[in-house]
């Protein structure tokens, strides 16, 4: 079997090119090694590693010169973009043989999380996730942006295409490139490192997301300010549940992945690396029970919110209730001797007004104390 692998692994570059002109990878354009990849802004980096270490021989590397180095002295190639376009992108998914469908997910985006595998190429999608600082939560606040992360996992590169203003993996790589004994795994080593520190964003948003919504908390079962009637924060708890669903589409998708990548042998995939899988499996976990956690919250305050709410409307409702029957008895008096009829008790009477109002304020007393007793007033 090892013999066989290594006979495809002789023939496959071969016959590449043939398989390009015939369509065979869809309708990508050859890759022209004349053309300067590294003037493209879509290339933000592109270098070749060699028993983790990144050879620094040649400067602004393209794409094709670092395959061409690779093949001649082995390592692997490790070529990040940003936002490529189809022109862009086609050359280099030509010149490393990578399939129509991922390379369109990669350039279009919004994709779900997921891993998929193509021939000897391993296509795994990630949502990064950034806490946006705010000084007062408000019903239009933004609290989370995503991006992605596309990741092109080979025998011998690394091809990550991101999209979004944030998520750079710059500090990644350095970072990288300071364990030399990691790097030297290959390319699962990279997934990893990029798996891991897209995880750990999710840690730093659900610790953030956490302060919130014990803020909003606060905010719904403490007394209202002055003039801020009861239920006013609906918007701002339904604004921060919208934020927690977006955070939840980007986390919950990801555990099956990194299940996989951590449980089941993969030839791309070091043995020694992927047991570093399953602390990000766990990790991984953990950060989807707190974002449940955090979705089930947010329902149950919402819920309390409107509840609040309800209150204060009958605590009103009965308040103009109470103040109409106390209203009621001079309206009711007041109407009677107001029929102008000739013969009326009392008309002639010298304190029969006085008297008549008397009577009317102690009625109106005596209904506002019962009231205010029974807890309408």
């Amino acid at each position: 079997m090892s013999m066989i692998r290594d006979l495809r692994a002789v023939v496959r570059p071969a016959l590449r090119p043939a398989l390009r002109k015939s369509g065979a990878y869809g309708s990508y354009n050859a890759y022209d090694p004349t053309r300067d990849a590294s003037a493209s802004s879509a290339v933000v980096d592109c270098a070749v590693y060699r028993d983790g270490q990144r050879l620094e021989d040649e400067t602004c590397l393209t794409p094709h010169e670092a395959m061409l180095r690779v093949r001649e002295g082995g390592g692997f190639a490790w070529i990040g973009l940003h936002e490529p376009t189809e022109e862009e992108f086609a050359g280099i998914a030509a010149e490393f043989g990578l399939h129509p469908l991922a390379v369109e997910d990669a350039v279009h985006a919004h994709q779900r999380p997921k891993l998929e595998r193509y021939d000897d190429t391993l296509f795994t999608v990630f949502k990064t996730v950034h806490y946006i600082e705010h000084a007062e939560l408000t019903a239009t606040s933004e609290v989370v942006e995503t991006g992605e992360v596309m990741c092109f996992t080979g025998r011998d590169f690394v091809i990550t295409v991101r999209h979004g203003g944030k998520g750079s993996l710059r500090a990644l790589r350095h970072g990288l490139q300071k364990d030399a004994e990691l790097l030297a795994k290959g390319p699962s080593a990279v997934l990893h490192a990029i798996a891991d520190h897209v995880v750990d964003g999710y840690i730093a948003v659900a610790d953030a997301l956490q302060d919130d919504i014990d803020e909003v908390e606060i905010d719904v079962f403490s007394a209202p300010a002055k003039g801020s009637p009861r239920g006013s924060d609906a918007g701002r708890i339904y604004q921060l549940k919208r934020e927690v669903l977006e955070f939840k589409r980007a986390v919950t998708p990801l555990l099956r992945p990194m299940q996989l990548l951590s449980e089941r042998p993969m030839r791309l995939v070091d043995p020694d690396i992927q047991k570093y899988f399953r602390d990000v499996a766990d990790h991984l976990a953990r950060v989807q029970e707190e974002v449940i956690g955090f979705d089930e919250l947010l329902n149950s305050i919402l819920q309390a919110n409107l509840a609040q709410a309800t209150v204060a409307q009958n605590e009103d409702m009965r308040k103009i209730t109470s103040w109409a029957a106390i209203i009621a008895v001079p309206t009711a008096v007041c109407g009677i001797y107001g029929m102008n009829f000739t013969y009326m008790p009392e008309l002639e009477w010298r304190y029969g007004y006085p008297l008549v109002l008397t009577g009317i304020l102690g009625v109106c007393f005596a209904i506002h104390r019962t009231l205010k007793r029974n807890g309408w007033l």
